[in-house]
Protein backbone atom coordinates (compact mmCIF):
# COMPACT_ATOMS: atom_id res chain seq x y z
CA UNK A 1 0.00 0.00 0.00
CA UNK A 2 3.06 1.72 -0.56
CA UNK A 3 2.21 5.16 -1.63
CA UNK A 4 -1.44 5.26 -1.30
CA UNK A 5 -2.87 8.44 -0.23
CA UNK A 6 -5.53 8.69 2.79
CA UNK A 7 -9.63 7.67 1.60
CA UNK A 8 -11.87 10.06 1.94
CA UNK A 9 -14.91 9.67 3.74
CA UNK A 10 -17.70 12.08 3.23
CA UNK A 11 -19.87 11.82 6.28
CA UNK A 12 -22.96 13.82 8.06
CA UNK A 13 -22.63 11.85 11.79
CA UNK A 14 -26.34 12.22 11.92
CA UNK A 15 -26.59 9.66 10.20
CA UNK A 16 -26.49 5.97 11.06
CA UNK A 17 -24.42 4.52 8.38
CA UNK A 18 -21.72 7.54 8.29
CA UNK A 19 -21.14 7.16 11.92
CA UNK A 20 -20.35 3.40 11.39
CA UNK A 21 -18.27 4.17 8.72
CA UNK A 22 -15.90 7.17 10.49
CA UNK A 23 -15.46 4.53 13.56
CA UNK A 24 -14.46 1.67 11.27
CA UNK A 25 -11.73 4.51 10.17
CA UNK A 26 -10.87 5.02 13.37
CA UNK A 27 -10.55 2.24 15.21
CA UNK A 28 -8.81 0.22 12.27
CA UNK A 29 -6.25 3.32 11.91
CA UNK A 30 -6.99 3.38 8.26
CA UNK A 31 -5.82 6.79 7.09
CA UNK A 32 -8.39 9.11 5.96
CA UNK A 33 -9.86 12.51 5.86
CA UNK A 34 -13.88 13.19 6.38
CA UNK A 35 -15.39 16.02 4.38
CA UNK A 36 -18.37 16.83 6.36
CA UNK A 37 -21.99 17.04 4.40
CA UNK A 38 -24.05 18.66 6.27
CA UNK A 39 -27.71 16.81 5.30
CA UNK A 40 -29.54 19.45 6.85
CA UNK A 41 -28.28 21.96 4.51
CA UNK A 42 -28.55 20.48 1.85
CA UNK A 43 -25.19 20.05 0.90
CA UNK A 44 -25.37 16.95 -0.28
CA UNK A 45 -27.76 18.47 -3.35
CA UNK A 46 -25.36 20.69 -4.34
CA UNK A 47 -23.71 20.21 -8.10
CA UNK A 48 -20.04 19.25 -6.71
CA UNK A 49 -21.79 16.62 -4.49
CA UNK A 50 -24.23 15.46 -7.11
CA UNK A 51 -21.26 15.28 -9.83
CA UNK A 52 -19.41 12.82 -6.81
CA UNK A 53 -23.03 11.02 -6.26
CA UNK A 54 -26.03 11.26 -8.60
CA UNK A 55 -28.12 9.91 -5.85
CA UNK A 56 -27.26 12.63 -3.39
CA UNK A 57 -26.86 10.33 -0.18
CA UNK A 58 -24.26 9.80 2.27
CA UNK A 59 -21.91 8.15 2.26
CA UNK A 60 -19.56 8.38 0.37
CA UNK A 61 -15.88 6.81 0.07
CA UNK A 62 -13.17 8.24 -2.53
CA UNK A 63 -10.14 6.20 -2.39
CA UNK A 64 -7.49 7.28 -5.03
CA UNK A 65 -10.33 8.03 -7.84
CA UNK A 66 -12.09 4.88 -6.93
CA UNK A 67 -15.43 6.39 -5.47
CA UNK A 68 -18.35 4.19 -3.75
CA UNK A 69 -21.38 4.92 -2.20
CA UNK A 70 -23.72 2.43 0.22
CA UNK A 71 -22.42 2.24 3.50
CA UNK A 72 -22.76 -2.03 3.32
CA UNK A 73 -20.52 -1.95 0.42
CA UNK A 74 -18.14 0.60 2.07
CA UNK A 75 -17.70 -1.14 4.99
CA UNK A 76 -16.98 -4.38 3.59
CA UNK A 77 -14.45 -2.59 0.80
CA UNK A 78 -12.42 -1.42 3.66
CA UNK A 79 -12.03 -4.28 5.23
CA UNK A 80 -11.39 -6.12 2.39
CA UNK A 81 -8.67 -3.61 0.89
CA UNK A 82 -7.14 -2.54 3.84
CA UNK A 83 -5.45 -4.58 6.83
CA UNK A 84 -7.78 -4.86 9.62
CA UNK A 85 -8.21 -8.18 11.67
CA UNK A 86 -10.73 -11.02 9.90
CA UNK A 87 -13.03 -10.76 12.74
CA UNK A 88 -14.96 -7.83 11.05
CA UNK A 89 -15.47 -9.74 7.83
CA UNK A 90 -13.81 -12.98 8.02
CA UNK A 91 -12.36 -14.86 4.99
CA UNK A 92 -13.94 -18.23 5.79
CA UNK A 93 -17.23 -18.77 3.56
CA UNK A 94 -19.72 -19.85 6.27
CA UNK A 95 -18.61 -16.91 8.82
CA UNK A 96 -18.59 -14.26 6.26
CA UNK A 97 -21.88 -15.71 5.34
CA UNK A 98 -23.10 -14.72 8.57
CA UNK A 99 -22.04 -11.36 8.38
CA UNK A 100 -23.59 -11.05 4.56
CA UNK A 101 -27.10 -12.00 6.49
CA UNK A 102 -27.65 -9.57 8.53
CA UNK A 103 -25.97 -7.13 6.23
CA UNK A 104 -28.89 -7.42 3.81
CA UNK A 105 -31.60 -7.96 6.62
CA UNK A 106 -30.49 -4.43 8.46
CA UNK A 107 -31.44 -2.26 6.13
CA UNK A 108 -35.22 -2.89 5.95
CA UNK A 109 -35.19 -3.69 9.31
CA UNK A 110 -33.00 -1.98 12.07
CA UNK A 111 -32.41 0.58 9.65
CA UNK A 112 -36.25 1.15 8.62
CA UNK A 113 -37.70 0.89 12.50
CA UNK A 114 -34.79 3.16 14.33
CA UNK A 115 -34.93 5.78 11.34
CA UNK A 116 -39.06 5.49 12.19
CA UNK A 117 -38.79 6.27 15.44
CA UNK A 118 -36.14 9.24 14.57
CA UNK A 119 -38.80 10.35 12.08
CA UNK A 120 -41.49 10.80 14.58
CA UNK A 121 -39.52 11.83 17.71
CA UNK A 122 -37.13 14.17 16.19
CA UNK A 123 -37.18 15.41 12.51
CA UNK A 124 -40.91 15.72 12.64
CA UNK A 125 -40.65 18.61 15.57
CA UNK A 126 -38.23 20.03 14.01
CA UNK A 127 -39.87 20.80 10.98
CA UNK A 128 -42.61 21.57 13.39
CA UNK A 129 -45.31 18.72 12.04
CA UNK A 130 -47.22 16.76 14.41
CA UNK A 131 -47.21 13.06 14.35
CA UNK A 132 -50.14 10.36 14.30
CA UNK A 133 -50.43 8.61 17.42
CA UNK A 134 -52.02 5.25 15.18
CA UNK A 135 -48.66 5.53 13.15
CA UNK A 136 -46.48 6.06 15.80
CA UNK A 137 -47.67 3.19 17.88
CA UNK A 138 -47.67 0.90 14.58
CA UNK A 139 -43.84 2.05 14.19
CA UNK A 140 -43.05 0.92 17.84
CA UNK A 141 -44.98 -2.36 17.28
CA UNK A 142 -42.77 -2.79 14.40
CA UNK A 143 -39.38 -2.04 16.01
CA UNK A 144 -40.19 -4.37 18.77
CA UNK A 145 -40.93 -7.34 16.58
CA UNK A 146 -37.24 -6.05 14.96
CA UNK A 147 -35.77 -6.64 18.22
CA UNK A 148 -37.15 -9.92 18.82
CA UNK A 149 -35.68 -10.95 15.55
CA UNK A 150 -32.54 -9.47 16.04
CA UNK A 151 -32.44 -10.96 19.71
CA UNK A 152 -33.89 -14.61 19.06
CA UNK A 153 -32.33 -15.35 15.38
CA UNK A 154 -28.99 -13.09 15.17
CA UNK A 155 -27.72 -12.74 18.57
CA UNK A 156 -29.13 -15.64 20.34
CA UNK A 157 -26.80 -16.74 23.51
CA UNK A 158 -23.58 -15.84 21.28
CA UNK A 159 -21.57 -12.44 22.57
CA UNK A 160 -22.15 -11.03 19.09
CA UNK A 161 -24.09 -10.88 16.33
CA UNK A 162 -22.25 -13.69 14.32
CA UNK A 163 -20.62 -15.69 16.91
CA UNK A 164 -17.55 -14.77 19.22
CA UNK A 165 -15.83 -11.57 17.95
CA UNK A 166 -17.39 -8.10 16.73
CA UNK A 167 -17.80 -8.22 12.94
CA UNK A 168 -19.59 -5.43 11.06
CA UNK A 169 -22.39 -6.48 11.62
CA UNK A 170 -22.47 -5.36 15.04
CA UNK A 171 -20.99 -2.24 14.23
CA UNK A 172 -23.95 -1.43 11.92
CA UNK A 173 -26.64 -2.96 14.44
CA UNK A 174 -25.67 -0.79 17.32
CA UNK A 175 -25.34 2.04 15.24
CA UNK A 176 -28.57 1.86 14.35
CA UNK A 177 -29.77 0.95 17.54
CA UNK A 178 -28.34 4.19 19.25
CA UNK A 179 -30.45 6.52 17.09
CA UNK A 180 -33.62 6.45 18.65
CA UNK A 181 -31.41 8.12 21.66
CA UNK A 182 -31.82 11.57 19.83
CA UNK A 183 -35.40 11.77 21.17
CA UNK A 184 -34.12 10.38 24.82
CA UNK A 185 -35.65 7.18 24.22
CA UNK A 186 -33.53 3.85 25.30
CA UNK A 187 -35.29 1.24 22.41
CA UNK A 188 -32.99 -1.33 24.84
CA UNK A 189 -34.04 -0.86 28.29
CA UNK A 190 -36.21 -3.44 28.83
CA UNK A 191 -33.73 -5.71 26.87
CA UNK A 192 -31.32 -6.78 28.54
CA UNK A 193 -29.30 -9.05 26.28
CA UNK A 194 -29.37 -6.70 23.47
CA UNK A 195 -28.00 -3.66 26.43
CA UNK A 196 -25.04 -6.12 26.72
CA UNK A 197 -24.50 -6.37 23.01
CA UNK A 198 -24.70 -2.73 22.83
CA UNK A 199 -22.02 -2.55 25.94
CA UNK A 200 -19.61 -5.05 24.11
CA UNK A 201 -20.00 -3.13 20.83
CA UNK A 202 -18.94 0.14 22.72
CA UNK A 203 -16.21 -1.62 24.84
CA UNK A 204 -14.32 -3.27 21.71
CA UNK A 205 -14.67 0.25 20.06
CA UNK A 206 -13.93 2.17 23.19
CA UNK A 207 -13.30 6.11 22.33
CA UNK A 208 -13.92 5.95 18.69
CA UNK A 209 -17.65 4.96 19.57
CA UNK A 210 -18.15 7.62 21.68
CA UNK A 211 -16.59 10.49 19.15
CA UNK A 212 -18.49 9.16 16.74
CA UNK A 213 -21.83 9.39 18.59
CA UNK A 214 -21.28 12.71 20.45
CA UNK A 215 -23.73 13.99 18.24
CA UNK A 216 -26.38 11.72 19.27
CA UNK A 217 -25.30 12.88 22.84
CA UNK A 218 -25.73 16.29 21.83
CA UNK A 219 -29.20 16.03 20.52
CA UNK A 220 -30.24 13.58 23.59
CA UNK A 221 -28.77 16.90 25.66
CA UNK A 222 -31.25 19.62 23.54
CA UNK A 223 -34.45 17.20 24.19
CA UNK A 224 -33.42 16.36 27.73
CA UNK A 225 -33.39 19.80 28.60
CA UNK A 226 -36.57 20.82 26.35
CA UNK A 227 -34.11 23.00 24.01
CA UNK A 228 -34.92 22.94 20.41
CA UNK A 229 -32.29 20.10 18.58
CA UNK A 230 -32.84 22.63 15.22
CA UNK A 231 -31.55 25.80 16.94
CA UNK A 232 -28.58 27.79 15.30
CA UNK A 233 -26.43 25.57 17.97
CA UNK A 234 -27.36 22.63 17.59
CA UNK A 235 -25.78 19.89 15.07
CA UNK A 236 -28.89 18.24 13.55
Amino acid sequence: MAGRQAVKAYLDLVSQACRAILIFLKHNKIPHTVENIVIRKGQHKTPAFTKLNPMQKLPVLEDNGFVLTESDAILKYLATAYNVPDHWYPKLPEKRARVDEYTAWNHTNTHINTSSIFLHEVLLPCMGQPTNPENFEKVLADLDGTLDKLENMFLKNQPFLCGDDISLADLLAVCELMQPLCGGRDILKDRPKLLSLRSRVQSALSDSFDEAHSVVYQIREKFTAKLSPCSKQATL
